[in-house]
């Protein structure tokens, strides 16, 4: 008899404050590759936010609800540990410049020791979306300008109301 195959989970952290097309981006081709993408959260009690935990995992949903294969959660804590336990054999991480690429690197050499089996994966978003990220939609927002080209519908319509 055949062995049934492991799935192949993939987690995807991030503050996701908001998620943005860029995030979604990521989140659909990481998707393609792996049986289950969970997508994470990070709650830090340090960093402020705009948007609360329940706030942010609400809009986070909302926006990947047309994908079957990913969950979407909250975590506190060490994501290589979550990873662990997840039994996930990947970190998803978007690059968009260099400049992101030095400081994901040193986390991944980080992870890769704490937990040799779990890989760390850097992708790029669409170009279309290189520029962009979360504090450029928050503070265009901020200002009364249009995000509804850079997030989904209902993170725009979110915006709108905590600057309104």
């Amino acid at each position: 008899m055949a062995k049934k195959k492991d799935k192949k989970i993939a987690i995807y952290p991030g503050t996701f404050d908001p998620i943005t097309n860029g995030h979604i981006d990521v989140i659909e081709r990481a998707c393609q590759m792996f049986d289950k993408v969970i997508v994470v959260i990070a709650i830090n009690s340090r960093k402020q936010t705009l948007f609360n935990e329940n706030e942010r995992l609400e809009l986070t949903r909302s926006s990947l609800s047309h994908i079957s294969n990913v969950e979407v959660i909250t975590h506190r804590g060490l994501t290589v540990e979550l990873a662990r336990e997840k039994k996930a054999i990947a970190l998803i991480r978007g690059i968009r410049a260099v400049s992101d690429f030095e400081y994901e690197f040193q986390i991944a050499l980080m992870n890769r020791k704490l937990e040799p089996n779990v890989y760390t994966l850097f992708m790029m978003p669409h170009e279309k979306y290189t520029y962009l990220n979360s504090t450029i939609v928050r503070e265009l927002a901020r200002y009364g300008q249009d995000v509804s080209d850079f997030v989904p519908g209902i993170v725009s319509l979110k915006l709108k109301e905590k600057f309104s």
